[in-house]
């Protein structure tokens, strides 16, 4: 009976195949560790090393005459000193107006200067007025507080109990309690049920 010859590679030739193998593995790891350090170090370019950080911190920002404008509660506060901003992640606030009412804001971060006149809201943000219920949507949010106008340049909805009113620009003022929806403008205005329309009618005929 003829038999059939086995090949079998030598044992250092199978050693040296495995060490291949390793030096190749730990290459790769070295090479995704340094594509996220050099991403962490372009990172850190633009915004600047920070200089100090804040957890569960709360801010209120006062004017000359000491009362209070601006309120900010937060989980985590970064300083760069590098362009001195403040970033803040989900912050929670208040913008203060003249009259003393309190509009409401949040967003996923936030950015402000550091004299806080200079707000940017980012993610999710949102603007409720105080006293008649309606409420702002938007990607970007930004605030002046020497202006007292808050406006966004990205689509916005306005929304105030049932109905909702959506457009590409959105400005408020609000010490002067005034807002404005522009460019774009679409709205949705629900129906009123058959009895309401015809005791409207009817009030506008006794009225005629």
């Amino acid at each position: 009976m003829a038999k059939t010859a086995g090949f079998q590679s030598p044992w250092w030739r199978r050693l040296g195949l495995l060490a291949l193998l390793l030096i190749l593995g730990g290459g790769l790891t070295y090479l995704d560790q340094r594509g996220e350090n050099q991403q962490e170090s372009a990172t850190s370019n633009m915004t600047g090393e920070p200089d100090y950080y804040l957890e569960e911190a709360s801010m209120t920002r006062f004017d000359a005459q000491g009362r209070a404008y601006q309120r900010l509660d937060t989980p985590r506060l970064v300083h760069t000193p590098a362009d001195d901003v403040i970033r803040t992640e989900t912050p929670h606030g208040y913008l203060i107006d003249d009259e003393q009412r309190q509009w409401q804001v949040t967003s996923d971060t936030g950015v402000m200067d550091r004299s806080g006149e200079q707000l940017t809201l980012e993610g999710n943000a949102r603007l409720i007025q105080p006293e008649q219920a309606w409420s702002l949507e938007t990607q970007t949010l930004h605030y002046d507080n020497r202006e007292a106008h808050a406006w966004s340049d990205t689509p916005a909805v306005l929304r105030q109990h049932d109905q909702r009113m959506r457009g590409d620009h959105f400005d408020a003022w609000i010490n002067e309690d005034r807002m404005r929806l522009t460019d774009n403008v679409q709205g949705h205005l629900p129906q009123q049920p058959q009895s309401q329309q015809s005791q409207s009618q009817q009030s506008e005929d006794q009225g005629s």
